[in-house]
């Protein structure tokens, strides 16, 4: 197993336990620091408290929706500062992923997200530039 993410802290949230369940255990095994969150608000207090590296955010959440996290989230952080932040939502339409875009998400999926995908992903996100 790679080991970009291995100490890294990744921030999961869901409001669906089965879907939280199933994104740590993907994670467990790359060695992050894993927290989870199943509504916004929380989301927002262990971002703030916290600061990840990583937010595996869901779109539709109670108490503050994905979109009002990531606005939180990545309010006054330059674009392409920690932490990034990948959406998945089972909303298909495209103007949410282009909204999310301009709040600044790194990557966004369409749920059921092929865990093996998001993994990758992360670790792309996290992976120490090239020594250059």
């Amino acid at each position: 197993m790679s080991s970009a993410l291995q100490g890294k802290r990744i921030l999961l949230v869901d409001d669906d336990g089965d879907i939280l369940t199933s994104l740590q255990a993907a994670f467990e095994p790359t060695g992050a620091v894993i927290e989870s969150a199943s509504n916004g608000n929380k989301a927002v207090e262990l971002a703030e408290a916290n600061e990840p590296d990583l937010v595996v955010l869901d779109m539709m959440l109670p108490g503050r929706s994905g979109f009002l996290v990531l606005e939180k989230i990545k309010a006054k952080k330059p674009r392409g500062s920690k932490p990034f932040v990948i959406m998945i939502t089972g909303n298909q339409g495209g103007r949410h992923k282009m909204f999310a875009e301009t709040l600044g998400v790194n990557e966004y999926f369409n749920k059921p997200v092929k865990l093996d995908k998001l993994i990758s992903t992360a670790e792309r996100l996290l992976a120490p530039p090239p020594a250059g």
